[in-house]
């Protein structure tokens, strides 16, 4: 089905012209992910990951999203049969409006919001078209064991009373920054556990690197360790044990870095469809991840690819610029890096990430009949 149009005209009024804008962009961005679109069947999975940049607190500075905004985010969601979400802020305010634009038949599951620092008041999210996605009834967010908690490294100053004491250093055992989320799935004949994650940043270099990367392994070896230890009550009717799909923000710098090693260790693997640089062009960032260990020999992804945010929306563009000039804060507002206020903007109303895809074929039904019938597969 199409997204829920109604009331788009009602909803924009407050600007002259915003909702024909509004509808133009909406079109320009179905003709363009209509090859995606098209990709929908009974037989395949269209998973997709999103770090939806602070959805939706405004706290940073520059503005909450604009209604319209709402509408370009749930038209790319839409291309998807399920989307894991990070950075999704405590007022679900937003999303519950996304899950209105995207139809009675989507539904979502939540985490509630990390605390302190490094949690950032986040939430993690899976938003999922009910008529492809069957939830299996088990969530949960990741809490590691006493002897596999993060070792990490951290520098604490004197106390106010001795000033002539140097800071020390002192090593931590930690729990994830952000607790990953773990939700149990099926499409089709395809049983599966998604994991999403926003993994700790820290820092380029030093102890906070050192922790991001503690982190992805820490997560891999828990699920290698899960998968490679089922026992008999936890495998399904044909004896084969769950099958575990990792997919969010892991903050990897690039294909060669350890960020990434950490990722392929311990069986999990990057479909080599989207692996490496294959989606990316020349300055994207591979922050956004999704890797596998799949048990189920019937297991294939088909394909897979990187969405372009800026090519129909908030484009750089004289016309865009003008549009949406009053909207960019000035003056004392927050700072950017690129002294391009509205390129920084803009990645405030949809996000600093793209979504990330692969399709998964999720129909096995000829490899069931030919093993009844003593035939060869395929």
């Amino acid at each position: 089905m199409s997204n829920n149009y109604a009331g788009l005209k009602a909803r924009l009024r407050g600007e002259r012209g915003a909702a024909e804008r509004c509808a133009e962009r909406l079109l320009a961005i179905r003709k363009r992910l209509e090859p995606i679109r098209k990709r929908k069947s009974e037989s395949t999975l269209l998973l997709a990951t999103w770090n939806i940049r602070d959805f939706d607190s405004g706290k940073f500075g520059w503005g909450k999203r604009r209604p319209e905004t709402l509408y370009y985010i749930a038209e790319m969601i839409a291309c998807f049969d399920l989307v894991a979400v990070q950075e999704v802020a405590r007022d679900l305010g937003p999303l519950e409006e996304v899950m209105r634009i995207l139809g009675r038949e989507w539904d979502y599951i939540a985490t509630d919001t990390t605390e302190g620092t490094g949690g950032n008041g986040e939430r993690m999210a899976f938003l999922y078209n009910t008529e492809k996605v069957w939830f299996r009834k088990v969530a949960g967010e990741i809490v590691l064991p006493d002897g596999q908690l993060i070792v990490s490294k951290k520098k604490v100053a004197a106390r106010d009373n001795q000033p002539d004491v140097a800071p020390t250093t002192v090593e931590m055992k930690q729990q994830f920054a952000r607790s990953p989320f773990l939700v149990a799935f099926q499409s089709g004949w395809f049983r599966f556990s998604l994991c999403t994650v926003h993994i700790y940043f820290g820092d380029d270099s030093g102890e906070k690197l050192k922790r991001r990367i503690a982190e992805i392994e820490a997560l891999v070896k828990f699920f290698a360790d899960r998968q490679d230890s089922e026992t008999r009550a936890e495998r399904d009717s044909r004896g084969a044990v769950e099958n575990y799909i990792l997919l969010g923000d892991f903050n990897v710098v690039s294909p060669e870095h350890k960020t990434m090693a950490a990722l392929k260790g311990q069986g999990f693997a990057v479909p080599p469809q989207i692996d490496g640089r294959q989606v990316r062009k020349l300055g994207d960032h591979f922050y956004d991840q999704i890797a596998v260990r799949v048990k189920d020999p019937r297991f294939e992804v088909l394909r897979g690819g990187l969405i372009d945010l800026f090519e129909d929306v908030f484009r750089d563009t004289p016309e865009d610029r003008a549009i949406y000039a009053a909207h960019v804060p000035q003056g004392d507002g927050p700072s950017d890096g690129d002294g391009d206020r509205y390129l920084t903007w803009r990645t405030w109303q949809m996000s600093d990430h793209a979504p990330l895809w692969v399709e998964i074929r999720t129909d096995f039904a000829d490899a069931y009949l030919a093993g009844i019938a003593g035939l060869p597969p395929g």
